[in-house]
């Protein structure tokens, strides 16, 4: 079954995307991670990729942020970002865009932090890389950051390590480094995963007020689809490389691929009575 297309916003996509392709090479092999995927995402909204574990959702956000590692090959009729062609970039410009124009937010705060380093010192380390700015502008425009992001004492957490804040607060101050350049994309990699349900919506509030307030695109990815179908505008569903279904995120209740219907019918749903519980299909008609 061909993937249904979502109609993208008016207005020139800040990202675009076409027949997108990353194969890694290993040992075994190559493997096809992302299989000439089409996408694109304008300013101020919101793209979900959704799919289970090794759908390749992760490594169409690396491709797009030049993040792939050594040997993966990445190829594609069209990776435009703001009308530059991203494969056709030297290294250096390439590099350059990342962060100040293109940020990308991970998983997990632990992991993305310098334990080594002041959380305050580490986003005008940030700011610095990007602009020609002061130490002492570089720290008000970090403060700035912080509170923007809902933390309630900038101040204090300017000059705590990572170990000293919870997950959420983590979190948040990983969104105020990947933000404080002013990016006009966000690609936020399962950024709530590692949190409990009540911080997770914290987080989501503000991206989405972020993104808002901004004129940013986000790219939304996620194996929660109750989330996504909550936060995001559009849902591009993703399987062993593929797309497979894209629909606005208000009709993902709608899905007609059984791949998609499959991951709905595992949600858990309070006061369901199903016995059996429902198990996840795969045919290799989808993958082909």
């Amino acid at each position: 079954m061909s993937a249904q297309a979502a109609p993208a916003p008016a207005g020139a996509p800040v990202i675009e995307a076409k027949n997108l392709s990353v194969t890694i090479a290993t040992p075994r092999g190559a493997v096809a991670a992302v299989r000439g995927i089409d996408l694109a995402v304008c300013r101020g909204e919101t793209l979900g990729i959704v799919g289970e574990s090794g759908s390749g959702k992760s490594q169409t956000g690396r491709a797009i942020m030049g993040l792939t590692p050594p040997h993966a090959r990445v190829t594609a009729a069209k990776l435009a970002f703001d009308g530059i062609d991203l494969l056709a970039l030297p290294a250096a410009k390439r590099r350059a865009l990342r962060g100040k124009r293109i940020a990308m937010i991970l998983q997990d705060p632990k992991y993305s932090l310098d334990p080594v380093m002041t959380i305050g010192r580490q986003i005008v380390e940030a700011l610095r890389a990007h602009e020609s700015v002061s130490k002492a502008e570089a720290r008000e425009r970090a403060l700035e950051m912080l509170a923007a992001v809902q933390i309630r004492d900038p101040g204090r957490v300017f000059d705590l390590h990572p170990h000293e804040v919870s997950g959420g607060m983590g979190q948040r101050a990983m969104i105020a480094m990947m933000l404080i350049a002013g990016p006009e994309l966000l690609i936020a990699d399962e950024p709530t995963s590692a949190l409990d349900v009540t911080v997770q919506l914290d987080v989501l509030a503000i991206l989405d007020r972020l993104v808002a307030e901004r004129g940013m695109g986000l790219i939304f990815i996620s194996h929660d689809l109750r989330l996504v179908s909550s936060f995001c505008d559009r849902v591009v569903v993703m399987y062993a490389g593929k797309v497979v279904e894209q629909l606005p995120a208000s009709e993902l209740r709608n899905a007609q691929h059984p791949y998609t219907r499959g991951l709905l019918d595992c949600m858990p749903r309070i006061g369901a009575d199903r016995h059996p519980l429902p198990v996840l299909e795969r045919k290799a008609e989808w993958a082909a």
